[in-house]
């Protein structure tokens, strides 16, 4: 499985929202190839991606596109991260 964490520049929020990601996962037992993103590349990336990890005002940039895309409120919220992940992996 590949995940794909997009943030704004693909700088210091990117690299959170990916370490985010994999705690998230940890938690879940499960594995997945998590790369981060900027959203200037994301949608060329997003074509190889199972899940894309966001906010929802660049969910909204994103347009169209094969993944199923997952929105964030709070990056530094486990939690959160958590309880959609689960979600999103029990609908695959």
């Amino acid at each position: 499985m590949k995940i794909l964490a997009v943030c704004g520049m693909g700088l210091g929020s990117g690299l959170l929202l990916r370490m985010q990601v994999e705690k998230a996962l940890q938690r879940l037992g499960r594995q997945a190839e998590v790369e981060v993103a900027d959203i200037g590349i994301a949608h060329a990336l997003a074509r190889t991606a199972d899940l894309i990890v966001t906010t929802k005002e660049l969910a909204e940039r994103l347009g169209d596109v094969r993944a199923r895309v997952i929105t964030i409120t709070n990056f530094v919220d486990l939690e959160e991260m958590v309880r959609k992940l689960r979600e999103a992996l029990e609908a695959s």
